[in-house]
């Protein structure tokens, strides 16, 4: 990290979205409100060909070191090339870029771990894109994971106004109900309380646990799982010392009043936990990665492939992400 604060590293995302787009606005936008720097882990030709074909005056910098994007950010927006292997269309993925897509992260995570970067913020992938190229992670969150050594992380999607971390990801619900037990219940509110603290500098978290079940199961008339799974986790939680509550009704647990009695729920699956942060600020959501030992910030949304190379694409959340791993970087220094 140099003197002036933390640099922070922007992943390309998938080269086909609007990942590129982005990156060029946010670098406006933090350049007019000065911001601390960012570069971008990219190919610059294809950020100078974005921003020649969408009127964007963005000057490219190359750099060969994060420490560069210091002095540069200012006049232009720095780039640590990562070279595409082959075009790349808007709105069409192509298996041949996924090499360099992965190259971006990869890097970016080594430059963290070394220390050379304050964060890491990553621009959406394209997962059937890479699982076609051979990757063979759900996505972000677990590569990084691996990338830094096989850690226990989870993802927590995060705004001003709501903080929630679903239990099992990436599943059908089917898949999810089957897979729910008191193990990771328990796991997501260890690192949840500790992500709260060391990310978002909060001492005493407290957190609020969903039900499965409409009416959180009402005693076991409506499934059981609250009483055989869910509560017995959160016991387990309490004997850690972590202020926990629950299981409480999903459709009572997300309304302002009850969003002021925790720091962050735990959901039981993917769409219990998003479709509310999504409802509540759906342009500026974030997706943290806890419990990696740097940190890591994402947008909350895709690569919308249907609107790239149009010029509509809304940076709001890379902001928001962007100014999220600055805010936890000064905390972890400090």
């Amino acid at each position: 990290m140099t003197e002036g604060g933390p640099v922070l590293a922007v992943t390309m995302g998938e080269p086909a979205g609007i990942g590129g787009e982005l990156t060029l606005k946010a670098w406006l936008a933090r350049r007019q409100q000065g911001g601390h720097p960012f570069f971008a882990l990219d190919d610059p030709q294809r950020l100078a060909a974005i921003a020649a074909a969408l009127g964007l005056t963005v000057p490219i910098g190359e750099i060969t070191r994060p420490a560069e994007a210091q002095a540069l950010f200012r006049s232009a927006l720095p780039v640590l090339p990562i070279r595409l292997r082959g075009p790349s269309h808007a709105g069409h993925p192509d298996p041949v870029n996924a090499p360099a897509t992965l190259e971006a992260i990869e890097r970016g995570a080594r430059l963290a771990l070394a220390g050379e970067i304050a964060g890491l913020v990553t621009n959406p992938l394209q997962k059937k894109t890479l699982h076609d190229a051979g990757f063979r992670h759900p996505g972000h969150t677990e590569f990084l994971a691996e990338l830094a050594g096989g850690v226990d992380v989870a993802m927590m999607l995060a705004c001003p106004e709501l903080r929630v971390v679903p239990v099992t990801i990436h599943l059908s619900l089917a898949e999810a109900v089957r897979a729910l037990d008191a193990d990771k219940i328990v796991r997501a509110g260890r690192l949840t309380a500790q992500g709260l603290s060391t990310l978002f500098g909060i001492a005493h978290p407290r957190l609020a646990v969903a039900g499965l079940n409409p009416h959180a199961g009402e005693q076991g008339a409506m499934g059981d799982e609250e009483i055989r799974v869910i509560a017995p986790a959160i016991e387990a939680l309490r004997r850690d010392g972590i202020a926990v509550s629950g299981p409480a009704p999903a459709d009572t647990l997300f309304h302002a009043a009850a969003r002021r009695a925790y720091d962050a729920a735990i959901c039981m699956y993917h769409d219990q936990a998003l479709i509310p942060i999504k409802t509540v600020d759906f342009a500026g959501g974030v997706n943290v990665t806890i419990g990696l030992p740097f940190v890591r910030t994402s947008p909350d949304h895709g690569t919308a492939l249907d609107i790239a190379g149009s010029g509509r694409a809304d940076p709001t959340s890379l902001l928001a992400a962007i100014a999220m791993a600055d805010d936890m970087a000064r905390r972890r220094a400090r």
